[in-house]
């Protein structure tokens, strides 16, 4: 086997930028679809930072009876626009700081 081969200009190899690569991009692999919740914000005592409580509800794996299990979550908040008792849809993204990886999406109902 002579070492011209491997060396070809065409060859698709792993770090292969050329027109028959996987990674082009216009044949890009699509990203994850991001995490999408729906809760009820807790607290805004902290700066652009919102706690939403989510609460879903899971069959229990050995008693098959239905538990409501609950999650706080930190969101971004940029504007500060959400006040306690406001159900609002958050978004999983990049982490923003150590806990806080979501961010709001849209306030769906203001509190009463």
């Amino acid at each position: 086997m002579s070492s011209d081969a491997a060396e070809t200009p065409n060859s698709a190899g792993p770090n292969s930028t050329g027109p028959n690569s996987a990674q082009t991009s216009s044949n890009r692999p699509e990203r994850n679809r991001r995490k999408v919740r729906e809760g009820i914000v807790t607290s805004t005592k902290m700066d652009r930072t919102a706690v939403v409580s989510v609460t879903e509800r899971v069959r229990h794996p050995r008693y098959f009876k239905t538990v409501q299990r609950t999650k706080k979550l930190y969101v971004h908040d940029p504007n500060s626009q959400t006040s306690p008792g406001d159900r609002v849809r958050v978004m999983e993204t990049r982490p923003i700081s150590k806990t806080k990886h979501w961010r709001v999406v849209e306030i769906v109902e203001r509190a009463r």
